[in-house]
């Protein structure tokens, strides 16, 4: 392939009218440019420029060549200088994904809010309970929560939450861990077994995911907590209101569920685009 250098010389050759001048322009030696106009004619297979000793003149395949060499020329300076500015600047689009849930509560506030800083860049939020592939689906940032699993993307913690094992009112309550597992449990699909700490600082496993009822969004398991189907362990931001208005409560007040963590995974690029580092930065502060 030749080699846009050797263009970016020829141009050069023919705008400063000799090889000495276009290596005075080039911050280059005169054999260096004569070396390199020589192999670009041998790679094109034709004769660019006629020399004298006191003159340099266009063939006819040069003066082709030169018109579109120098628009070529400027096309690759706009694609480096686009490619560049979507790293430099917070512009273009960013793509995120997240469940509908977290994205009611957390992430769409604080899009309107990173909007506010940002005009000049447009969101792509998408919700769903189930994980996107970053690179088939072509997103930018993931905010996952739970425990991070092993993958082939980077993730940094933006923050944790605290669960809680909640239920409707009708299900009575419950002093020890053993009785709470005698209750009907609702299950997430992703979150099969928790640590938990009682109050004497004894850690234990509990299973949420060997239910009977098993759903794949926290907004559903909620649903079904309120309609007394069973214990659900929430995030507290979810079920904050429910808990407020008595439509649920909250089981085992005295033992402590491990936290949850919130990640933002983005695909492992050399080159982090600015507008991916911002609003991870943005969602950390």
């Amino acid at each position: 392939m030749v080699s846009l250098d050797r263009f970016d010389t020829f141009k050069a050759v023919v705008e400063a009218g000799s090889l000495t001048a276009a290596a005075d322009l080039l911050g280059q030696t005169r054999a260096v440019v004569s070396f390199n106009l020589k192999r670009l004619e041998a790679e094109l297979g034709v004769t660019l420029l006629t020399r004298n000793t006191r003159q340099l003149a266009l063939t006819d395949a040069g003066e082709r060549f030169y018109v579109r060499c120098t628009r070529m020329l400027e096309e690759a300076r706009l694609a480096v200088e686009e490619a560049r500015s979507e790293h430099a600047q917070l512009k273009g689009t960013l793509r995120i994904t997240t469940t509908v849930e977290y994205a009611l509560a957390v992430v769409a506030p604080a899009v309107e809010a990173f909007r506010r800083l940002h005009p000049d860049l447009n969101i792509h939020l998408s919700t769903s309970s189930t994980h996107a592939d970053l690179i088939s689906e072509r997103f930018d940032v993931a905010i996952r929560l739970g425990r991070l699993l092993d993958s082939n993307h980077r993730a940094v913690q933006l923050s944790s939450f605290d669960v809680f094992a909640v239920a409707a009112p009708s299900l009575g309550g419950v002093s020890t861990l053993d009785e709470l597992e005698q209750l009907p449990k609702l299950g997430h699909g992703r979150l099969t077994e928790l640590r938990v700490t009682d109050p004497q600082g004894g850690e234990h496993l509990y299973r949420p995911g060997h239910a009977s009822l098993v759903a794949d969004s926290a907004a559903v398991l909620q649903a079904f907590a309120v309609r007394g189907h069973g214990v659900a362990v929430l995030p507290q931001w979810l079920v904050k209101d429910d808990l407020e208005a008595g439509r649920l409560v909250r089981l085992l007040p005295d033992h402590r569920f491990a936290p949850q963590g919130v990640y933002a995974m983005y695909p492992d690029t050399r080159h982090l685009p600015l507008k991916v580092r911002a609003f991870i930065d943005f969602m950390k502060g």
